[in-house]
């Protein structure tokens, strides 16, 4: 393997939150233990979801990876669409309100919600201002 596949949730054309995939090229490093270039971030914080938990839906504030610790996350998207990521699992969340529009609950944005018996702990790490 010389690409990891990085899962991007963004905002497309037309306002709405979609998943894409895109390569990130493991480049560096040896065969042995092939790396991506070194990215910068602005930090990282982790969050603990208990049983239950679900969001209303929300733009990205700031573009971000999302590292499923233990648990599992569930993300829903406007056109009913879900996906969920388990421990190991991960995505970037970009799906930030486009440029000029206000946050508009029935067209922006995506849910999140913990599912199952064990509560959601995941990593978010968050891309430096631009």
């Amino acid at each position: 393997m010389t690409e990891f596949t990085k899962t991007l949730l963004v905002t497309g054309s037309d306002g709405r939150a979609r998943f894409t995939q895109a390569p990130v090229r493991l480049d560096e490093g040896t065969p042995q233990s092939m790396l991506s270039r070194t990215f910068d971030c602005a930090g990282y914080q982790l969050r603990m979801s208990p049983v239950g938990f679900r969001s209303q839906f929300h733009c990205t504030g700031t573009p971000q990876w999302v590292f499923i610790l233990s648990g599992c996350m569930e993300i829903g998207l406007q056109d009913g669409s879900t996906r969920q990521f388990g421990p190991g699992e991960h995505f970037y969340s970009a799906d930030t309100l486009p440029a000029g529009a206000t946050f508009d609950p029935a067209v922006h944005g995506h849910w999140s919600r913990q599912v199952g018996a064990t509560p959601l702990v995941t990593l978010f790490v968050r891309d430096p201002p631009p």
